[in-house]
């Protein structure tokens, strides 16, 4: 089969040929705009899930969804920032938002007390205006310049929401990677939200993060909880699984027998990401027109390979020798949350010794917490890579940490 008819999408938040098994979070995301739309109230959404499972996919159908409904569409993938960087980042999509929903020269009082408050909440990262350059308004005083970044951004989401509403229009903001925001970050979002329910003002947010996102959102706010749907998804339902590899298939006139179906998801374990990549590979090596439970086991070691350099590799190369070793010693008790007295007993050392590396790996998106004294692994099928890549487990000698200035 030819590469250039080769239906499948194995990279980074690219939209596969068939979305499925997404139609509850799809209703759900339709059913917040409509009542928004309605002047209703309506919980948001947190997407939380692992590595691979279509997080940003499902932000990219979204989109699609709110543009068709004439939404603006602020998009921003969180990295790790202090709060000037936040207050810079979030400025700039908030900057562009104001000018998708009128012309500058349509503008009325409420958007220009928009644009005066937008240029008030980056005065403490560029007070000589350069920022704002094509606003021509000055800072609102008052607005937006507490020194507290949960009332300045509520000022902000208050404001816009003030100009959204007079255009009928709303704005829906998608945060992607929502567990890097520091805690100050997610507790001033959360309270802008807050109070665009109250006040029915058309500005929502959806964010997607990994699993401990629903847990930092109710340490932030013990409100977060009623505020969002923390809907969790992960890998797909057979049929569905099935239905990502032989629907793009059945496009190019191919199609899989049902032995290499089943030996498809026993590979895959039915990851949405994973399927991506096992279809790419496959399309390579498979004759057609029918792909056979053969073709799915030639093609195991390119899928194995193209995984370990593209979408396992690049994580590991992050850690440092210990926190390669305490992975490594995850891996080798199984895929399930293990304990972390258990890690600890397999290192050699105490937990009290090895809880810094852990915190440091849960910081870096490799672990996260399912329950209290339990670790699991952020990316599917890591464990069996980390066997893979460090067949032995060789535990650093015991250093002393140097003290944080």
């Amino acid at each position: 089969m030819q590469a250039l008819t080769n239906p499948y999408t194995p990279n980074a938040g690219a939209e596969p040929q068939a979305v499925v098994g997404r139609d509850d979070q799809l209703g759900s995301f339709d059913l917040l705009l409509a009542r928004i739309e309605r002047g209703r109230t309506e919980q948001s959404m947190i997407i939380t899930g692992l590595r691979g499972v279509g997080k940003t996919v499902l932000l990219g159908q979204f989109r699609a969804k709110a543009l068709k409904r004439d939404w603006v569409v602020v998009e921003l993938e969180v990295s790790k920032n202090d709060e000037t960087h936040f207050r810079s980042a979030l400025a700039a999509k908030l900057r562009t938002a104001l000018f998708e929903l009128s012309p500058k020269a349509r503008w009325t009082d409420a958007f220009k007390h928009a644009a005066a408050v937008l240029r008030s909440f980056t005065v403490s990262f560029d007070a000589s205006g350069t920022w704002s350059a094509g606003l021509d308004v000055d800072a609102a005083e008052g607005f937006a310049d507490h020194a507290n970044l949960a009332l300045d951004v509520t000022d902000v989401f208050v404001a816009l929401g003030e100009a959204a509403q007079e255009k009928e229009r709303g704005v829906v903001l998608l945060l992607d990677e929502v567990q890097f925001l520091s805690k100050q970050q997610l507790e001033a979002t959360i309270e802008a939200l807050h109070k665009m329910v109250q006040r029915k003002l058309p500005v929502t947010l959806v964010g997607a993060g990994l699993p401990q996102i629903a847990e930092l959102a109710g340490d932030a706010k013990s409100y977060a909880e009623r505020l969002f749907k923390l809907p969790s998804i992960g890998n797909l339902l057979e049929e569905d699984a099935k239905a990502a590899l032989t629907k793009p298939a059945a496009d190019e006139g191919v199609a899989y027998d049902a032995d290499a179906l089943t030996a498809a998801l026993d590979v895959t374990g039915g990851y949405p990401y994973f399927l991506q990549e096992l279809g790419y590979v496959v399309w390579t090596v498979a004759d057609g027109p029918v792909i056979s439970r053969a073709d799915i086991v030639t093609a195991g070691p390119g899928y194995e390979a193209k995984l370990d350099e593209s979408f396992f590799r690049v994580r590991l190369d992050r850690a440092t020798e210990m926190q390669r070793a305490y992975l490594r010693a995850m891996a080798g008790l199984g895929s399930e949350p293990q304990k972390a007295s258990d890690v600890a007993d397999v290192m050699g050392r105490t937990s009290q010794n090895l809880g810094p590396t852990r915190a440091e790996l849960i910081n870096m998106g490799l672990l996260y917490t399912p329950e209290h004294g339990y670790a699991a692994f952020t990316v599917p099928h890591f464990d069996k890579f980390l066997i893979r890549a460090i067949p032995t487990l060789e535990v650093p000698a015991l250093k002393p940490r140097k003290p944080k200035d």
